[in-house]
């Protein structure tokens, strides 16, 4: 806890120095005193320490001041610190107004003038009321806070940035709660700066860009180096993967990112087959572990930072960035994963951010405490999200095409989800509408062998459904399959492009794309299983390629 301040207020300088020297002498270890002859300036001070997050224990003033009578400050600074200690001091004259004020303001104590000698008149009085201040104190939370409405896609993307990136943060929402009221009124923001992030030194941003909010809060934008070993550009678990065995086997290696570590296994509450976890963990605390294993090997990871171009120029590959930047490598690694499709449902569309979600589980989930949710997707991660969701929801329902999910889904997920109460599959259905105002209240379900629909209450939509590969910023000719996926090895021979473009001797490496020097591993490579761990070991094995590679250059 951050020491908090104890502040005295009298307008007769002998008088604040015998008090100021009291309360010193007394006080030091525990609180830091501040002394004034201004109420106004001591006012004035209320407002920066707020806006330092810092908290005013005790109020000690004088009453008879020209420039403000003492209750009268005190009424105004209680309006800042509320749950501040309040103590008047007091000529014999001044007895009635003090009496007065302990029923008008609240005042705790009013102290005669001299308190000689303050070890009986002063310290028992100040010390029982600190203590009671003590006891009753509840900390403000010290992090990053986030101010903004609950269905904006702005603040939801602020959020997923925030929670990616494992920065802890306090979500303030400004139609529910009161503290996100109050700190529009310390930092002096209207409605229209919404989304705000106040940082943990009080600086505030106003509607802040994913960038200039992560290179605030520390992440590097830019790179350090003037040329790389290897580039990797996404950070799921194949690129974290290749980032660690890269930094660990002696590769400058720099580790690209546009949003957050982790992708999409970043975001999953609970990852329960992974090698070596017997009781699950969950997407964060893998990120976590791998981002900090791949820095402590002297990784170096540009976020939040959107690769927009590649080109190969000899045996150096040129990553052209989105601020025009510049990142040049001796050989890259695309493990940019894949997202989910989105409905094809313009009503839909127009409730993104505001209540319908793709992916973001684990970042929405608490907004939706006692509201009904629904889930279109019968995967794993799915599966995953509902049952994170079934913590706080008051019923989950999972929309799927399929008669049940025993195709699509793992067993044990199966089996939890058949044991939750408050979870619901909804087998052979789809949405057809989403109804609301500002945001999402109502769906319009089909059953598809019936045709029959109906409307129902719904909060929350999250969709899992189906991936796409994030290739399509790729422009070079790096030969994808039909869907998009990124060809590698062998399965580059089936394409007539595939001898037009490579012309070595030797036949590509198995992660290799068609362009020397460039390997894709995870999600985004045509064939990959789409499983956590088969990420993991295409991106460790892919470092072993970069070596053969690097050895022939």
């Amino acid at each position: 806890m951050r020491t908090p301040f104890i502040i005295a207020i009298d307008d007769d300088e002998n008088v604040l120095q015998a008090i100021r020297r009291d309360l010193r002498q007394h006080y030091r270890k525990d609180y830091r005193v501040i002394a004034t002859t201004s109420a106004q300036e001591a006012l004035d001070t209320l407002a920066e320490i707020k806006k330092k997050k810092d908290e005013v224990a005790l109020f000690v003033s004088d009453q008879r001041m020209p420039e403000m009578l003492g209750v009268d400050f005190l009424v105004q600074a209680r309006k800042v610190f509320p749950s501040a200690k309040t103590v008047l001091l007091t000529a014999y004259s001044d007895i009635e107004a003090a009496v007065r004020a302990i029923n008008d303001v609240q005042l705790d104590y009013y102290l005669n003038k001299p308190w000689n000698p303050p070890e009986e008149k002063l310290y028992p009085v100040l010390d029982e009321l600190l203590s009671d201040w003590q006891m009753r104190y509840r900390p403000e939370f010290e992090g990053l806070q986030l101010i903004g409405y609950q269905f904006s896609s702005h603040t939801h993307d602020l959020k997923d940035f925030l929670a990616g990136n494992l920065f802890p943060y306090q979500w303030l929402d400004i139609e529910t709660s009161p503290k996100a009221q109050e700190l529009l009124k310390v930092y002096n923001l209207e409605l229209v700066d919404l989304p705000v992030v106040v940082l943990d030194d009080g600086t505030i941003m106003k509607q802040p860009s994913l960038p200039d909010l992560g290179s605030k809060l520390g992440l590097a934008p830019k790179a350090r180096q003037d040329l790389y070993d290897l580039a990797i550009i996404g950070a799921g678990p194949a690129g974290l993967a290749a980032a660690v065995y890269g930094g660990s086997e002696g590769l400058r290696t720099i580790l690209i990112d546009k949003r957050a570590p982790g992708g999409q296994a970043g975001t999953s509450s609970r990852i329960e087959n992974y090698l070596g976890f017997p009781n699950g963990l969950s997407g964060a605390e893998l990120t976590r572990r791998a981002i900090t294993q791949a820095t402590r090997f002297g990784v170096e990871f540009l976020a939040p930072q959107e690769v927009v171009a590649i080109r190969s120029q000899g045996q150096y590959k040129h990553i052209a960035m989105s601020d025009d930047s510049e990142v040049i490598a001796r050989s890259i690694l695309l493990c940019t994963g894949v997202s989910y499709h989105k409905l094809d449902n313009e009503s839909i569309h127009r409730f993104t951010g505001a209540g319908v979600y793709y992916g973001a589980a684990t970042v929405e989930a608490v907004a939706f405490k006692d509201k009904p949710v629904y889930v279109v997707g019968g995967g794993n991660s799915a599966g995953q999200g509902a049952m994170y969701l079934s913590r706080m929801a008051s019923e989950v329902n999972i929309l799927i095409r399929r008669d049940d999910l025993s195709a699509t889904m793992s067993q044990y997920l199966i089996d939890q989800i058949n044991n939750t109460p408050n979870i619901n599959v909804l087998s052979n259905t789809e949405v057809v509408e989403a109804l609301g105002e500002d945001k999402l209240e109502c769906l319009v379900i089909r059953h598809t062998r019936t045709s029959e629909e109906q409307k129902v209450p719904a909060s929350g939509l999250f969709v899992f459904i189906g991936t796409k590969p994030f290739t399509d910023w790729i422009h070079m000719s790096i030969i994808k399959n039909e869907r998009g996926f990124i060809e590698t090895g062998n399965g580059l021979n089936q394409y007539d492009d595939f001898k037009r473009t490579w012309k070595l001797d030797r036949e590509p490496y198995p992660l290799e794309t068609c362009s020397v020097g460039i390997f894709a591993a995870g999600d985004v490579r045509a064939g990959a299983m789409n499983r956590v761990a088969s990420a993991v070991g295409e991106g460790a094995m892919a470092v072993s390629f970069v070596h053969k590679y690097l050895a022939e250059t």
